[in-house]
């Protein structure tokens, strides 16, 4: 039976995901900021994109590159001023593009007034905005922390004799949301937003805004691995549904929840219409396919496979198709770049891997999230040396590392491919000496291989580029209703060299097949008949031979055909 199609902007949207820090440097210091974003809106118009997610901007001692908020009403120095943001917007809104900004409330930055205040007294008004251990309870039960040199989450204040949760960097203290003042001050804060004309949030690790305050010795249930724990706190489905009737359900805005911890058999809990909560959220299943079991940063030893990459989006498809909506990405701003990653960087196989994928995301139900480069096909950077990251994850990890006595190289080779500054070079927009991101020495190092044909001005003007190739696939999904409504059905399932799968709506059906494979794939789809079928796209210009059901494909190639 096919789901009953209730038609949203933010379903149909393709969003492209910018990290300011990196896109567009205006001002000479090496750091992008909001003009650059403004210098750059009409490249973004050329794509055909619709939605716009900008990383921070708010004001921030920038510990953990803008994750840590010292003022939410303020935009950061560094970026510029509130009048370039509202110039932005008004940009946005003269082009068509809609804007969906970072809201980071499980934590502040302890720079913050809020945190400056808790931490002064225990009678001081602001005092239960934060979880605090007062000391003479003695040490408090353990948590762990992602940025921390020591992995504990709870950090030792002297002023008043009490520890503070922190389950991140030691700088990012935990708000308090049982406390309902905290809770309306992040409503407030969003609506503040939304009356400028913000078109919605993405709410980071918004799985973990709940806590069972009075912090028990960790159950039987845990394993060693603390993110499902942190996601399960007891009344977050409360607190987002009261953030629904609050203030998202007053506007026509756009919510993701980044729900790390969140798996299948809790999903439409948070999307399903009728619970009034979110519209969609990032699980983290593909994230960790290639990592080594509750290690998001370590490398598995062995190599991924496609049958389990099928596997984890045919069954998130699955748990969509009558109710709620999903997200499709391949990589962000915390995970590397998609074509080193699911793809093959290769020089030999680098253009038709990183056209495959983004087949692959703008042929499958769910909104298609893009990160700033994806569309040229940026790749990892594989930095050799600790003195070139900048990430507060990838440093600290090594100095624990150090004080540990670990394998510092083993440690660098895993950087290479797992660190997030893989994914925060600079935008690579020309072959001079900074990309044409910077005149002046950038914040981060650029990928040197921007002078290979891996920037925007090089792939402009060439026909078969993986820029217009994006260009081209984006306005197959546009044109193509059924690329983003229809059903999905997986075929060739056991296959570790051929995704394939179709996707049907009322009369109309595609059969979309992607080779992930270094070699030619010849292969037989009983269900299909090819004979009929129109070639709707390829990435190779060999279009692939088909005889009955049988059909041969390049390494890489991807196709779309449409079934009559």
């Amino acid at each position: 039976m096919q789901k009953e199609i209730t038609r949203q902007w933010w379903k149909e949207g393709i969003v492209y995901q910018i990290y300011p820090r990196s896109f567009q440097d205006t001002s000479g210091n090496g750091i992008g900021d909001i003009q650059g974003v403004i210098k750059r809106l009409d490249y973004i118009k050329s794509l055909g994109i619709d939605i716009i997610w900008l990383n921070p901007v708010y004001e921030s001692p920038n510990d953990d590159n803008g994750y840590d908020i010292s003022d939410y009403r303020n935009i950061m120095k560094e970026f510029g001023t509130m009048a370039d943001f509202d110039e932005l917007l008004a940009g946005m809104k003269e082009r068509g593009l809609k804007l969906v900004m970072d809201l980071v409330v499980n934590h502040s930055s302890d720079e913050h007034e809020w945190f400056q205040e808790s931490r002064k007294s225990r009678d001081n008004p602001y005092r239960d905005y934060y979880h605090w251990w007062p000391a003479e309870k003695g040490t408090p039960p353990e948590r762990w922390s992602f940025f921390d040199v020591e992995s504990n989450a709870w950090k030792y204040d002297e002023i008043t004799d009490a520890y503070y949760l922190h389950c991140f960097s030691v700088k990012q203290p935990d708000l308090k949301w049982e406390n309902p003042k905290v809770r309306q001050e992040v409503y407030d804060l969003m609506q503040f937003w939304f009356e400028k004309g913000v078109d919605g949030f993405r709410m980071d690790v918004i799985s973990f805004i709940s806590k069972d305050t009075d912090f028990p010795e960790l159950p039987e249930s845990y394993n060693g691995e603390f993110i499902p724990f942190y996601s399960n706190g007891p009344k977050l489905h409360d607190y987002l549904q009261e953030m629904n009737q609050s203030v998202l359900s007053q506007y026509d805005v756009m919510t993701v929840g980044e729900a790390p911890g969140i798996g299948i058999d809790r999903a439409l809990d948070f999307v399903d219409e009728e619970r009034n909560e979110l519209n969609m959220f990032f699980h983290f299943d593909l994230m960790e396919l290639d990592r080594e079991e509750g290690e998001l940063f370590l490398m598995a030893k062995e190599p991924w496979k496609l049958t389990e990459f099928k596997k984890i989006h045919s069954a998130w498809d699955t748990v969509f198709a009558k109710k709620g909506w999903g997200s499709m990405f391949l990589n962000n701003h915390d995970f590397p770049r998609s074509v080193s990653r699911w793809g093959n960087d290769s020089k030999t196989h680098w253009y038709n891997s990183a056209t495959m994928l983004q087949t692959f995301l703008l042929s499958m139900r769910g909104t298609p999230f893009f990160y700033y480069g994806e569309e040229i096909g940026m790749t990892n950077v594989r930095f050799k040396n600790i003195t070139d990251y900048q990430d507060i994850n990838t440093i600290n990890r090594y100095k624990t590392a150090e004080q540990n006595g670990g394998d510092l190289e083993s440690f660098i080779e895993n950087e290479k491919d797992a660190s997030r500054d893989n994914a925060r070079t600079p935008m690579q927009w020309d072959t001079t000496d900074n990309a044409g991101f910077s005149l002046t020495k950038p914040w981060l190092k650029v990928n040197s291989n921007h002078k290979e044909g891996i920037n925007v001005a090089s792939q402009e003007g060439k026909k078969n580029s993986v820029l217009n190739y994006f260009r081209q696939m984006v306005q197959v999904r546009k044109d193509h209703p059924t690329l983003v409504y229809g059903s999905y059905q997986l075929l060739l399932q056991s296959d570790e060299e051929v995704y394939a799968y179709s996707r049907v709506l009322e009369d109309e059906r595609y059969l979309v097949l992607l080779s992930f494979s270094t070699k030619k794939a010849i292969k037989t789809i009983t269900e299909i008949v090819f004979e009929k079928a129109e070639l709707v796209i390829s990435n190779d210009e060999i279009y692939p031979t088909k005889q009955n059901n049988q059909f041969e494909l390049m390494p890489y190639q991807a196709c779309i055909y449409k079934l009559v």
